[in-house]
């Protein structure tokens, strides 16, 4: 499966990239990078980066004055500022904020620029790309007080703590990830898991802030375009993903808030997630639960899961032949909806990949409500090509059930969904409950019922779907 990665942030318009420019951008090419954005930190340089996303296709700009020039910020450079903004190939303002740390610029004109330029940035209908360092408090007061651009922002290199991480989080901003998370040392690695571990994939970003930041173990060296894989790397370990996952999410975070000229695949049928591969069987389900955003976004880890139809087996056949499933270690009935509601054609697939590999392993996730569907016991017939099966307790007593989960099937679909579970287990299946770590979820109840069921336990975070 081919890697590819977006820089969201590089300064390719400095003097460092000058004279070899053409192969550090054949460079990233070859190293997976599909889109670089290069952001200017004076005017002289965002026009320069202008100049380079108009000559290559594959380079978008972002201008803007660097807190460090903030003092060169007046009414002529913000008129300036403001047309190149509108210009066909800028995705964005800035990089602006405040840098406290080494205070080149007074601390007054940052805060005044920052100002300027998130109102140049509601001005043009652009996102804001945020610089901050040792002002993560101040910034957040000025963003609170002067609101985000409709199309949001990010806050580049992030260096703060889980509570700025938290709070910038809350108010709808990515966050990005430079070759300062590879850095070694304890203090800095138990920082970088911490806030890893934390942001969802879905609101991060990877850049490389070259020529600067360069990633272990090239440290030393210019930063360049074509080691921002180091850093996806960095996350994919953290977060026990692989580097495909993290390039395919972090790629499409980056087209969608900057509205980069990047194809991004339609609705898949088959796709990869680890080392598993995952079919979507149908987008119907049974349970409308209030933790769930298929109604609001059918993306998972990258994925379009949002189907005009539920696809045939032979269809399901071929997109796992596409997706090279006989290379993985597990086949998943999964998707957007649930896939026992077209339990046949679950059937009939399962059975056709043990006959071509019969070492293959099959996993169904389901909400375990299945028989009421169906009004009959399923579970003799999953024996058959079935090797596990992960069901969404997601609730430690019936009355949080229904008001979680609103199932549409009845009667009792919680009592329902033990009583599956129970059977699952005593057909010899490989059985786990899992639970979302919801706020009304007690998980050492839920974990207490798998146990006394005989099952395994799992609990899936609430922010980070997949």
């Amino acid at each position: 499966m081919k890697q590819y990665l977006i820089d969201s942030h590089a300064h390719l318009e400095m003097r460092q990239f000058k004279s070899d420019l053409e192969q550090v951008l054949e460079k990233a090419h070859a190293a997976g990078v599909i889109h670089i954005v290069t952001v200017g930190s004076t005017l002289p340089e965002s026009r320069r980066a202008l100049k380079i996303a108009e000559k290559f296709r594959e380079v978008s700009a972002v201008v803007g004055i660097h807190p460090h020039d903030a003092q060169d910020m007046d009414e002529l450079a913000m008129e300036e500022l403001g047309k190149l903004a509108r210009r066909k190939r800028v995705v964005g303002v800035g990089e602006t904020g405040l840098d406290f740390f080494r205070d080149r610029s007074p601390r007054e004109l940052q805060e005044e620029s920052f100002r300027g330029h998130l109102a140049l940035a509601k001005e043009t209908g652009q996102p804001v790309v945020i610089h901050v360092r040792d002002a993560y408090s101040r910034a957040l007061q000025i963003l609170e007080e002067e609101g985000l651009p409709e199309r949001g922002g990010v806050v580049h290199c992030f260096s703060g703590t889980i509570q700025d991480a938290e709070a910038f989080l809350a108010m709808g901003l990515y966050l990005s990830f430079t070759g300062t998370i590879t850095y070694e040392g304890r203090k800095n690695r138990e920082w970088a898991e911490s806030v890893l571990s934390l942001v969802p994939l879905e609101r991060m970003m990877v850049e490389t802030d070259s020529p600067y930041l360069t990633p272990h173990p090239f440290r030393g060296q210019r930063n360049e375009p074509a080691y921002v894989h180091l850093v996806a790397e960095y996350i994919a370990g953290v977060k026990g993903l692989s580097i495909s996952d993290v390039g395919r999410v972090t790629t499409r975070n980056a087209v969608e808030l900057f509205r980069l000229p990047v194809d991004l695949p339609s609705s898949i049928l088959a796709y990869t997630i680890r080392d598993s591969v995952y079919l979507n069987v149908t987008g119907s389900c049974t349970n409308s639960c209030t933790f769930c955003q298929r109604s609001v976004n059918p993306v998972v880890k990258g994925h379009n899961l949002r189907l005009q139809r539920d696809p045939t087996p032979d269809e399901m056949i071929k997109a796992l032949e596409e997706e090279g499933w006989q290379n993985r270690s597990e086949v998943v009935f999964c998707g957007y909806g649930e896939p026992t509601i077209r339990l046949p054609e679950v059937l009939q697939m399962a059975s056709r990949i043990k006959e071509l590999k019969p070492s293959m392993d099959i996993r169904l996730n389901t909400n375990g409500l299945a028989n009421l569907y169906h009004r009959k016991n399923i579970v003799p017939e999953l024996t058959y090509a079935i090797d596990t099966i992960s069901i969404s307790l997601n609730a430690q007593d019936a009355d949080t059930f229904d008001r979680l989960c609103r199932p549409s099937v009845g009667p009792d679909p919680y009592g329902s969904l033990l009583d599956f579970s129970r059977k699952c287990v005593a057909a010899g299946l490989d059985v786990v409950l899992t639970v979302v770590a919801h706020p009304e979820v007690d998980i050492e109840v839920c974990r207490k019922i798998a146990v006394d069921i005989g099952a395994r336990f799992r609990v899936r975070e609430y922010n980070e779907v997949g």
